[in-house]
């Protein structure tokens, strides 16, 4: 009986361990991007221009006015306008690398459903290809 026991044990211990290994991404919940909102991002790590603390309003889908809210994200908001993301644009991205199979592409999302922190890092050993994003005072525009 004990022999029985100890192998029904290292049987459903080694099925417990191999479905770690094979755990999808946990899915977002339903959030649709209203077409204007305002939120803070934080961008960091990596070598790359978006790197700042930017705040942002979106009107019509598209980014209407980003200020940068420290020395780095002001260079960004004069020089690379363009890269100043909407939330949206940031989703994209975490799909694309997810699609690319990165070695991360995680997010965290708020009881709403939009996101709160996206990591993305598509090389373990590369240096200097990670992103990090930390969203917050995120608020959709009275409508």
């Amino acid at each position: 009986m004990t022999a029985v026991r100890t192998l029904l044990t290292a049987a459903v211990l080694a099925g417990s361990l191999a479905a770690c290994g094979d755990e999808a991404a946990p899915s977002a919940p339903e959030w649709e991007e209203p077409a204007a909102y305002t939120y803070t991002l934080t961008s960091t790590e990596g070598e790359r221009a978006l790197i700042g603390t930017f705040r942002i309003t979106v009107r019509d889908g598209e980014v209407a006015k980003a200020v940068g809210l420290d020395d780095s994200a002001r260079r960004v908001v004069r020089q690379l306008p363009d890269q100043v993301p909407t939330l949206g644009a940031l989703l994209d991205q975490l799909e694309q690398a997810r699609g690319e199979d990165a070695d991360t592409a995680e997010a965290e999302y708020a009881a709403d459903g939009h996101p709160t922190r996206i990591f993305l890092n598509w090389e373990e050993n590369a240096v200097d290809d990670e992103a990090r994003y930390a969203i917050s005072d995120y608020e959709p525009a009275a409508g």
